[in-house]
């Protein structure tokens, strides 16, 4: 599996279609915690940071297009517990903790399916384009 040290390897000229993506990706996710009365910040509204959470998201799911729905799940514990995060009931930047570091078929439903609608959405934008 192919892992994304950061956004500086993504080459320039995917860059537009790769953000492009990955703001398709968050609205549908938007739309979808909003029908779980979980509401979340439009595109334009969220912080540079977390765009490029989003962005390295769909690279991470272009460079592996074949893994499953629950492949970014593994990818991104594994880089929490390496910068130090470990499990906790509510997450906290000040203690590290955050709730979805556990394996994917520990998240509850709601968790594994939206990570299972933004692979879907990732793998239907590349057949797409």
């Amino acid at each position: 599996m192919k892992q994304l040290e950061s956004l500086d390897h993504i080459p320039e000229e995917h860059m537009e279609q790769i953000k492009a993506i990955a703001k398709m990706c968050h609205e549908v996710h938007r739309a979808y915690t909003a029908v779980m009365r979980d509401p979340l910040k439009h595109w334009h509204e969220l912080e540079q940071q977390d765009k490029d959470a989003v962005i390295e998201h769909v690279a991470f799911l272009i460079l592996n297009v074949e893994a499953e729905a629950k492949a970014w799940h593994d990818a991104w514990v594994a880089k929490m517990i390496v910068a130090g995060w470990k499990y906790g009931p509510k997450r906290s930047i000040k203690s590290k903790t955050h709730e979805h570091l556990k394996p994917f078929h520990h998240l509850p439903e709601k968790q594994q399916v939206k990570d299972a609608l933004f692979h879907s959405v990732v793998k239907q934008a590349i057949h797409a384009g």
